[in-house]
């Protein structure tokens, strides 16, 4: 169903589609949501499928890739990390990877990028095998620092044969696979080989290993489980849904990941999982056995949809008992109090905005954007934009802006250009105009914002700026408007200052995270990267005929011109960065 802009507002499917799209259009009862649906419809396209399990793929795929007003959509569709091993190569490394998986060896999913770096970390103790990249690998000539504190062996310099690399890489396959006991068993056997050969060092160290895997083991291990599963549980109330998935992965419980779908109506628990089920599994590792909390009305369509996705028999099952049943009562638990939990805080953002509104005086209050600055010294310049609206934070909508062309540590400037660059996009339709325009900063902050507005012609955004009080303390900032109300003295504690506070921090945090990144990344440039003319090729070699940069930075001109692709005036250039004189 489309409206008169030709956007798709509703998705749906039935075996009687004369019957399923008559009920809209019937003058029984109806909710508000489906009135409203049916006064926006202007057309609507019809595709016929061969089965009902493809009639409900590609309504998943369909509101997957409209997100529709009126369907059940599921929101956070961020990919989920696995942990990676280069089985192709000669030495394996363990890495962690999300996005399409091609060759090699993955394990997981994980709930979290956290997940992974904790489960990485932790191999890096049991067993040393690389988790650096193939380029620092291939370009080392000495041992880091991993090699240094006993977490990587150092295959790019020779110091492990590659049967004994093999080993430590298939221990951690076996660990990774959940096969905990057998790798035990193996390496008790191989304490004891050593010891008996007098390889006392060796003996230490898989005693060692077989030491703590007994601790991780005791702490994941889950004794009646073996295969993989998933645990769904999920929790509605109002226009408010919570779904929860549970991880189980050979027998190890992997963690879990919260969902809030976006709901068109107030639905059951039932509902939003028949929704939810086929969306989340389309782009994501089907177990061979889920269990939900509902019964459902259609499992076994669903069940032999994803089958039909994962090429193998998939069982969705609602009935459990044993210890099945008391995991999925700790989910359902953990997603009724998840849901509490969003409750409470939707209610307390909508009591902020609604005091907001109040104070500045607003005819409406949907949207708040802020931005703020980032720099050390000038250099690295970012600006951050973040977005609330009536539920709280819009993470989607946020953005950071490089900050390239300005004097270096003005303020003024920077917050112009970031501005005048997120707005253009506003009055193309990409984003959403804001209600509120919050800055960072005080009266010469809001004046720039101001003019970088009006030279876009926008002028029906509330521009506030929230200056830092005495000695920045927290609760005594300023808040300044244009106009004849210059500035609000707004009490300590005041649900509207404590939304300011929230959106302004927020802001902060964004604007801070991206500049550190980008201050990372230049601290890692070569200087050779920064010369006009020196690509990959010419600095490789420039590297490989002089051994590194402080041989290149003390070499003359000649013997620059030495290597090869490297002329005379390439030459002078490279000699005046390391000299100073350009």
């Amino acid at each position: 169903m489309m409206d008169q802009d030709g956007k798709v507002i509703y998705v749906g499917k039935a075996k009687n589609l004369k019957n399923r799209v008559s009920s809209y259009f019937q003058t029984g009862e109806t909710t508000p949501k489906q009135r409203a649906m049916v006064a926006q419809i202007a057309s609507i396209d019809i595709s016929v499928t061969h089965t009902e399990g493809e009639a409900l793929l590609l309504e998943s795929q369909l509101i997957k890739k409209f997100r529709p007003r009126y369907n059940i959509c599921l929101r956070d569709d961020k990919s989920f990390p696995y942990i990676y091993i280069s089985t192709q190569d000669d030495y394996p490394r363990i890495a962690f990877h999300r996005g399409a998986r091609k060759t090699g060896t993955f394990f997981g999913p994980y709930p979290s990028a956290g997940a992974v770096r904790q489960s990485l970390k932790l191999l890096q103790k049991l067993f040393p095998v690389r988790q650096c990249d193939d380029s620092y690998y291939s370009h080392r000539s000495r041992p880091c620092l991993q090699h240094q504190i006993k977490r990587c062996s150092a295959p790019c310099v020779g110091l492990v044969s590659q049967q004994d690399y093999a080993e430590d890489v298939n221990h951690s396959i076996q660990f990774l696979e959940g096969k905990g006991k057998k790798l035990i068993d193996h390496l008790v056997h191989k304490m004891e080989s050593a010891s008996n050969n007098r390889a006392y060092e060796n003996a230490a160290r898989y005693r060692d290993q077989i030491s703590t895997l007994r601790k991780v083991l005791e702490q994941q291990f889950v004794n009646s489980e073996r295969g993989d599963l998933d645990i769904i549980a999920c929790s509605s109330t109002l226009n408010v849904a919570c779904v929860q998935v549970s991880f189980f992965r050979a027998g190890q419980q992997l963690g879990h990941r919260t969902f809030y779908p976006k709901l068109p109506d107030a639905l059951t628990a039932q509902t939003v999982l028949e929704a939810f089920i086929p969306q989340y599994y389309l782009n994501n590792t089907i177990p061979p056995s889920v269990i939900i909390g509902q019964q459902l009305s259609n499992t076994a369509l669903i069940a032999d949809a994803l089958s039909g996705i994962a090429r193998r028999k998939v069982r969705i099952i609602d009935q459990t008992r044993g210890e099945r049943r008391r995991w999925l009562q700790m989910a359902q638990t953990n997603v009724d109090h998840a849901l509490q939990l969003k409750l409470a805080d939707r209610q307390g953002i909508s009591e902020r905005i609604r005091n907001l509104q109040e104070t500045l005086g607003c005819e409406q209050l949907q949207r708040i954007e802020c931005f703020d600055i980032s720099h050390t010294m000038g250099a690295e310049t970012v600006a951050s934009c973040v977005v609330f609206d009536v539920e709280g934070p819009v993470k989607s909508a946020y953005r950071r802006f490089n900050i390239s062309g300005i004097e270096p540590g003005d303020d003024y400037q920077a917050m112009q250009q970031a501005i005048s660059r997120r707005y253009r996009r506003v009055i193309s339709g990409e984003y959403d105009k804001p209600d509120v325009l919050l800055i960072d900063g005080g009266k010469g902050q809001l004046g720039v914002a101001k003019e970088a507005l009006e030279q876009l012609q926008i002028d029906d955004i509330l521009v506030v700026g929230v200056s830092k009080g005495p000695d920045r303390t927290a609760g005594m900032e300023k808040i300044h408007m244009l106009g004849d109300n210059a500035s609000l003295e707004l009490e300590p504690g005041t649900p509207a200052k404590l939304l300011i506070q929230q959106i302004r921090d927020e802001a902060h945090r964004f604007a801070i995270t991206g500049h550190r990144q980008r201050r990372a990344k230049a601290s890692k440039r070569s200087v050779l990267e920064q010369i006009e003319g020196v690509g990959p090729k010419r600095r490789q070699q420039l590297l490989k005929q002089f051994g590194g940069l402080k041989q290149i930075s003390s070499a003359g001109v000649d013997s620059l011109c030495q290597v090869d692709g490297i002329n005379h005036e390439l030459a002078q250039r490279i000699y005046n960065v390391f000299h100073g004189n350009e």
